[in-house]
């Protein structure tokens, strides 16, 4: 006889005691048709629990055999409950899992019926039906015999039963007698394939035949004499769902795939246009709107050309075709699950796993009732999503493919005008075709609703009590309540429009560890070696201009903004903290004057672009430290020079007459010139600003145009382009840099470091060559700063070289500056990201938010 094993779930054994149940598994086990690890029994479960596998209590007097029938079911419960919690974790985990007992009572039956549905698992029913003089006979020969009364008594209950056993709801179930023997087959998943020579996975089609065939095209397959698509390099493409409805040609999309995947080149998944055409063609009664009802015209029209038995054969076909289609696929690369296809979203327990609860989940998603318009509201699955593989879905239009937290939407609304969208595995590359018009002829196009909301002002009450954002590049960023209310505090009186208000730069790290050279805090040799001990072997060393930090967002012209921020202007441009960083009228005279060199070199046509997003440096100081120098730097530095000049003057005159005061004076001849050093440290990068064209802007990052961003692109490249902005106007100046890649360019660079902070500049930043750089996994810092000792007099007081002082400074920690600058950095990559794919301010702002919020963690500001 043929028993056909589920990949997972419960196989569960039912007969009397000597049916030989135990005797069936260990003959399969000895066979390796299953594993011992997938056999769990109650004669198993009652040792560990007690020691005890069996209580005979027949010949003991009836009160001792009453406690002992007592201690049994005491053992027993506890047995049970044991075998239970283990076959739910097998269950959970997708395992199969025999379970030896002998499950006469249909309440015990049912408690395994129930833990199987729970878990969405098959639960199949091996009957060992066997004559009572067979069981009788074998009872006697036991080691620990049931006993005749016992053994008749689980016959009679046996012989009421079994007749039950089909209508309780197995998968199946299979009777066996002495006279047969057993066929084992067992079954593979058939929902977990590999990847083999690699996939593409497109996205909702809905009957936009011409512009699938242009994807796959793009995608690079071929066309044969048999007019299948076919990829020269052994790839297949995989529908998430929705081929069918709306557009206008549903009927050969779904022949389409049907052929495809009945020639084993094509996967389809199950989805919630697909389910309704399928009961449709079913013969159930299904109301056909939202586009549904174009499939039933194909199908009219198709009736007329091709007659009325095609047709019927073609129905039967699709409806086969789309009965079967799974709720979700599971790739793996070597064996090992790397990714998931669904339609409309999945749990992390539902992976791998079938059921109509899954169906339903994976057809329409996690929803919560509906809206006015009696469209179902969607709800957020995504966020708990906690487990490594990629999640690919549809379903919910957006305008471009969203990534969040390791999931990707890739429906780009095709038949709302939109984009038809393939995902191509392992490469994790997006190729897309723009629809040729809007087919959907729907009043409510969800591409426009979700342009029409994207800049409404974000939720405060999702912020005010702490939150967490999943980024791709650190995973889980928290955002601690206490951070948060200042920073909303902030964004609300003080910094530009969150509209334009885009990124926030991360703060920057100094070296790992204080210089191990006397008489130096910080050196290029600490922050060189940071990054060789984590595998970078190319570093680029960047001059460091001493002016402020800031973040310009430039528009090709007034329409572009109005497009993208929802405002008419040119462009913003603002400091590390959001604030504005010129008065309005010097800005529109900056942002005026770039525009026009940019526009006159043709920039933005260039690059196809309808933005800049550029990290910079502007100087001089002044522009924006002018407060801080004229009530600390400077007025601390005039009162140092007079009070140690006036006292170096008294000491000389006394020491005349006086020589141990010689000491004093030499100390103090020290002090005068640490104070002159620390008025001409901070001077020599300030001047008076009366127009524009004094005013000087060092961008070195490129950080995004409204296309792309440039996260991908070394910094080498972004050197190169500041050497081009600086080509367009006199506003931008060029930034010096070198690479080191070995030794020689490490001395080089040294030496350089060490002539230009000697003449008082600031000093260097170290960076890897790749804007993102990790080791192990692990994420590096994007880049360390590195101060001369000249500039770190004003940071550390005149004094700090002072051997006692130096010491004292060397034990700085800068593990918590380390932790903010990655978590920040990964912030700002995420917020820019989510704005140049077109999502809403409020997962943007989110991310801007979250920066400043960490900016007024308290950390020591001199680091």
């Amino acid at each position: 006889m043929k028993v056909v094993l589920p990949y997972a779930g419960i196989v569960l054994l039912v007969g009397p005691s000597n049916s030989g149940k135990s005797t069936l598994l260990k003959k399969l086990i000895d066979e390796e048709k299953i594993v011992p690890s997938e056999v769990v029994s109650s004669d198993q479960f009652r040792v560990l629990v007690s020691d005890i596998e069996f209580i005979d209590w027949r010949n003991h007097p009836k009160d001792e055999a009453n406690s002992l029938s007592d201690e049994y079911g005491r053992i027993s419960t506890e047995a049970f409950a044991m075998m239970d919690s283990m076959i739910e974790s097998r269950c959970r985990l997708n395992k199969l899992t025999f379970v030896d007992a002998t499950h006469l009572h249909s309440d015990d039956r049912k408690r395994y019926i129930d833990l199987a549905r729970k878990n969405h698992v098959p639960i199949i029913s091996i009957v060992l039906d066997i004559p009572q003089n067979i069981l009788l006979e074998r009872d006697e020969q036991r080691d620990n015999p049931r006993g005749k009364r016992r053994i008749k008594q689980q016959h009679q209950i046996f012989k009421r039963e079994k007749r039950f056993l089909k209508k309780e709801g197995y998968t199946a179930v299979y009777f066996l007698d002495e006279s047969k023997d057993i066929e084992l087959i067992r079954r593979t998943n058939p929902i977990e394939l590999e990847v083999q020579n690699g996939i593409d996975i497109i996205g909702d089609i809905h009957g936009c035949y011409e512009e699938m065939i242009l994807l796959l095209e793009k995608l690079g397959y071929k066309k044969n004499q048999e007019e299948l698509y076919v990829h020269p390099e052994g790839r297949k493409f995989i529908s998430i769902g929705d081929v069918m409805s709306r557009g206008p040609e549903s009927l050969k999309t779904m022949l389409f795939f049907l052929r495809h995947v009945n020639e084993g080149l094509a996967y389809m998944i199950d989805s919630n246009h697909g389910w309704k055409i399928a009961r449709w063609l079913d013969g159930r009664k299904v109301t056909l709107n939202h586009g549904d009802e174009k499939v039933e015209q194909e199908l009219q029209l198709f009736e007329e050309e091709q007659g009325a038995e095609q047709t019927e054969k073609t129905k039967e076909a699709l409806k086969e075709f789309l009965k079967n289609a799974p709720s979700h696929y599971v790739f793996a690369n070597n064996g090992i699950q790397t990714l998931v296809c669904a339609h409309a979203g999945i749990k992390d327990e539902f992976i791998g796993k079938q059921s109509r609860d899954i169906s339903d989940f994976c057809r329409y998603g996690d929803t919560d009732g509906f809206d006015s318009k009696g469209k179902p509201i969607r709800k957020d699955w995504f966020i708990h999503h906690k487990t490594s593989p990629l999640i690919i879905w549809g379903h919910d239009p957006k305008p471009r493919p969203t990534m969040i937290n390791r999931t990707m939407n890739i429906d780009q609304g095709v038949v709302f005008g939109g984009m038809l969208t393939a995902f191509r595995y392992p490469e994790a590359e997006i190729v897309s075709v723009k629809a040729k018009k809007d087919y959907s002829g729907a009043s409510d196009n969800p591409l426009k609703e979700w342009e029409k909301n994207r800049l409404n002002p974000p939720n405060i009450g999702r912020f005010i009590n702490g939150y967490s954002i999943l980024t791709e590049e650190f995973g889980d960023v928290q955002v601690h309540q206490n951070n948060v209310k200042p920073a909303i505090d902030t964004i609300s009186h003080v910094t530009v429009p969150i509209e334009q208000l885009i990124y926030i730069p991360p703060t920057m790290s100094p070296t790992p560890k204080p210089s191990s050279v006397d008489s130096y805090l910080e050196h290029p040799k600490e922050a060189v070696d940071y990054y060789r001990s984590n595998g970078v072997n190319t570093m680029i060393v960047e001059k460091k201009h001493m002016g402020s930090r800031g973040i310009l967002f430039l528009f090709k012209d007034k329409e572009a903004a109005k497009k993208h921020v929802g405002t008419e202007t040119l462009g913003v441009i603002y400091t590390r903290t959001g604030r504005r960083f010129f008065e309005r009228d010097m800005e529109e005279k900056v942002v005026l004057k770039i525009n026009k060199a940019l526009s006159a070199n043709g920039y933005f046509e260039k690059h196809d672009t309808e933005y800049v997003l550029l990290d910079a440096e502007i100087m001089p100081w002044n522009l924006k430290a002018k407060e801080l120098i004229s009530n600390q730097y400077a007025h601390v530095s005039e009162n140092a020079i007079l009070d140690r000049a006036i006292l170096q003057k008294m000491l000389a005159a006394a020491a005349e007459g006086n020589p141990d005061l010689n000491e004093w004076l030499a100390e103090y001849e020290q002090k005068l010139t640490n104070a002159n050093t620390f008025k001409e440290a901070f001077q020599k990068y300030c001047w008076d600003v009366e127009d524009v064209g004094q005013i000087q802007i060092a961008p070195f990052h490129v950080l995004a145009h409204s296309n792309q961003t440039f996260f991908d692109h070394s910094h080498t490249w972004h050197m190169e382009k500041n050497r081009e902005f600086a080509s367009y106007s006199n506003l931008f100046v060029e930034t010096e840099y070198m690479a080191i890649n070995d030794e020689a360019s490490e001395a080089k660079a040294i030496k350089w470091w060490e002539e230009i902070t000697s003449e008082g500049h600031e000093g260097i930043v170290i960076k890897p060559e790749s804007f993102i750089a990790r080791n192990k996994g692990k994420l590096l810092q994007p880049a360390i700063k590195v101060r001369g000792r000249k500039y770190l007099n004003i940071i550390y007081g005149m004094d700090y070289l002072l051997p006692a002082n130096l010491e004292r400074l060397k034990q700085r920690n800068t593990g918590k500056k380390q932790k903010l600058a990655l978590k920040e950095f990964t912030l700002g990559l995420e917020g820019i990201n989510r704005f140049v794919n077109g999502e809403s301010i409020e997962r943007v702002h989110e991310c801007v938010l979250g920066t400043l919020a960490m900016e007024s963690d308290p950390v020591d500001p001199r680091l």
